[in-house]
């Protein structure tokens, strides 16, 4: 099982580049860890909402759904 990530602990070490009451979005400029496989990412989303949608990006869209047995991702 991951460790909890708390992004009060990491803010600090990333760059900001949007915000809002449902999501964030950050980019990695210090090398922080991503707690799943123990790799440096390039970028995190914070998603506090339990649904977002992601406009096409690399060729497909997708969303995300939070429920209490996961996290859905949907590929379009």
């Amino acid at each position: 099982m991951p460790d909890t990530f708390d992004i009060h602990e990491y803010r600090h070490r990333m760059k900001q580049l949007k915000e809002s009451s449902d999501s964030g979005l950050y980019e990695n400029r210090d090398g922080v860890v991503c707690p799943v496989c123990g790799e440096p990412f390039d970028r995190l989303f914070v998603m506090r909402s339990d649904s977002h949608s992601f406009p096409e990006n690399d060729g497909a869209a997708f969303c995300l759904l939070r429920q209490d047995d996961g996290v859905y991702l949907f590929r379009h």
